[in-house]
């Protein structure tokens, strides 16, 4: 391959992110560590790299010859018969052959799959491509076919955080997670661009400038394959791997078996015979990160330090089940096989991580002085949906018409599943009902299944934080709904806005958002006190949702108001508040009033609002009970 050129960006050509690149290169000498999760902000090179790894892999033979190995691209909106395959059914019905079309995975074969914004695909699709990845088969049961077919591939995944998260029960099952961000050293960042302006200028010339040091890494990775299985795993590295395991309390045996098979290739790729200490601290830095968040507020990522501490850990453990080099006791202390402690340590390190890329805070503290885990089990929004049937995005909040779920009716068949009983009965109508003999089933009688699932929705908080609020000490418990909601927010695929109320007027605090971390550290920097001009957070929630609309118009939004109504500023500022909870149920936009008003004397305030904005009325108190049914009504047209 020495002196290949390519049009795409060399892999060798990418700097600034060592740790992706040695990431995505152990995958593809291990396909069976289950791929990689690459979160970062934008223009960190995450596509690049993994579109340039391609070029590397070997060509695979099949029936049709020798071909290169292939990056298969799966759009987020696929469908599961996109992704896994399905029936002919034009074909069954014209000639009565049991075609079978396979999906996007049975191209992927011995190549890469790649998922841009995996955090945006549908739960159910990213467990089917993790299944298929882990087994290197695909099996398909349905309509009355069975199929099965190879899909051995490098799952790769790429995401943005500032657009929400992958649930920590999906995102274990991707075997290596990389956080990557951008270069703070200034001739870093100069050599990224100047490298990215000579490649615009002339790809040819740029690609023959990095084909050979891409072609030793091609190579590298080929040898490094072919002595995977010989690459031994010694009992006192095995042991290491459970200990810093147990020392990171990770839940199952996934990351166990993932930072073994991490440490095998890293081994291999080093062109040693035999897992090392370093081999298990490489693995531990790209196998467990994503493994330790059990909750949304825990902060992504693993500590140096922390790394530090585990390791050191798990070296006592493997020193106390030592074995005795020398078990007679011949030795010159009569049985010291013990090492001994003034040698100094390996300090060779062959991760190139960078510090900046898994060290982060693990402050995750709510604002106000909360305490996230223990705001969750106060309040219970699960069941807060809109009402009626949506076409939004996937998610579990709201019903929906979606690619999967139940089958609710027959329509019009436009590819996809079959609704066998509704294409029967369009043929018997169509029959001739003097005829005899079997029932013909023509292309036009094919019937299409609709079916429900559930739609995530945009949510929309308008938090009064005025001196009204914070002076009945209510600003805690307002703080703790806020929470609650981007909880369940991330697990419903919600995208979350905070408007804040207080002063002259009205701040969106969060913008339209899916990612906790964003929310929780714009909500800690959040004021209280003054007067409630609610009228203001009204129109400014409107205007959010009126954004929101044009950008994704199949989600539906939910307004809900935490407040005791008691506005204040301006003239009339009561009245001036109902107008303007008018003017956006005009819009029919569903609403849900959280009504924090206490004490002897109740206005009631909150539940006018909540009737000017055609919507629920909920006290705060009732939000934590089961007994709360929580259906939105959507206001009328």
């Amino acid at each position: 391959m020495a002196g290949q050129v390519t049009v795409g960006y060399p892999f060798s050509a990418v700097v600034g992110q060592d740790r992706l690149l040695l990431a995505l290169t152990l995958c593809a000498v291990h396909p069976g560590i289950g791929g990689v999760v690459v979160r970062g902000e934008k223009g960190t090179a995450k596509s690049t790299a993994v579109r340039a790894l391609a070029a590397l892999l070997q060509p695979v033979r099949d029936d049709d010859g020798e071909r290169p190995a292939r990056l298969v691209e799966l759009p987020v909106g696929a469908t599961e018969d996109r992704v896994v395959g399905s029936i002919d059914f034009e074909r069954i019905v014209q000639d009565g052959t049991r075609a079978f079309t396979p999906g996007l995975l049975a191209s992927a074969d011995r190549g890469i799959l790649y998922v841009d914004e995996v955090n945006l695909l549908h739960d159910h699709l990213v467990d089917l491509l993790l299944d298929a990845a882990a087994m290197g088969r695909v099996h398909v049961e349905r309509d009355g076919i069975s199929r099965s077919y190879p899909s051995r591939f490098v799952l790769v995944g790429t995401m943005n955080p500032e657009e929400g998260e992958l649930r920590p029960q999906l995102l274990d099952r991707f075997g290596l997670a990389v956080d990557v961000a951008a270069s703070r050293d200034v001739d870093t960042r100069m050599d990224v661009v100047r490298r990215r302006l000579d490649f615009e200028l002339d790809p040819v010339a740029f690609g023959q400038r990095y084909a050979d040091a891409d072609a030793a890494v091609a190579e590298r990775i080929a040898d490094a394959r072919a002595r995977l299985d010989s690459v031994g795993l010694p009992d006192t590295e095995l042991r290491r791997i459970a200990a810093v395991c147990a020392a990171f309390d990770v839940d199952g045996m996934r990351g166990d078996l993932v930072v073994a098979r991490t440490a095998v290739a890293h081994a291999a790729w080093r062109g040693a015979d035999e897992v090392t200490e370093d081999d298990v601290r490489v693995a531990v830095e790209l196998a467990l990160p994503h493994r330790r968040r059990r909750d949304p507020f825990d902060a992504p990522g693993l500590d140096d330090g922390a790394v530090d501490d585990a390791m050191d850990k798990a070296a006592e453990s493997v020193a106390e089940h030592e074995p005795d080099p020398d078990p007679d006791g011949d030795g010159p202390d009569g049985g010291g096989g013990a090492p001994d402690p003034t040698d100094p340590p390996d300090a060779t390190d062959p991760s190139p991580a960078s510090p900046e890329q898994c060290d982060e805070s693990s402050d995750r503290r709510a604002p106000s002085g909360t305490n996230p885990a223990s705001i969750g089990a106060s309040f219970d929004t699960r069941l807060l949906q809109i009402d009626g049937v949506g076409e939004g995005s996937p998610g579990r909040r709201s019903r929906a018409r979606t690619t999967s779920g139940r089958t609710v009716r027959a329509t019009e068949f436009a590819g996809g599943s079959l609704h066998l009983v509704g294409t029967l009965l369009r043929a018997a109508e169509r029959r001739d009902p003097t005829a005899s003999g079997r029932l013909s089933i023509a292309g036009a009688d094919l019937r299409g299944a609709e079916r429900e699932g559930r739609e995530g929705n945009t949510i929309v908080f308008v938090v009064d934080a005025s001196g009204s609020m914070a002076a009945r000490d209510r600003l805690e418990a307002v703080t703790g709904a806020v929470v609650s909601l981007l909880r369940d927010a991330y697990q419903r695929r919600d995208r979350v806005a905070v408007v804040s109320v207080r002063g002259t007027d009205a701040e969106i605090l969060v913008p339209p958002t899916r990612s906790v971390d964003v929310a929780v550290t714009r909500l800690r920097r959040a004021r209280t006190g003054g007067r409630t001009p609610l009228a203001s957070g009204f129109l400014t929630a409107r205007e959010v949702v009126a954004r929101e609309r044009v950008r994704e118009p199949g989600r539906r939004a939910l307004v809900v108001t935490v407040t005791d109504g008691r506005a204040t500023g301006g003239p009339d500022p009561v009245d001036r508040a109902r107008r303007a909870a008018a003017a956006l149920a005009s819009d029919s936009v569903a609403s849900v009033v959280v009504d924090c008003e206490t004490g002897m004397v109740r206005l009631g305030l909150a539940r006018d609002l909540a009737r000017a904005l055609r919507g629920t009325h909920v006290a705060l108190p009732e939000l934590s009970s089961a007994s709360v049914a929580g259906v939105v009504r959507a206001a009328a047209a």
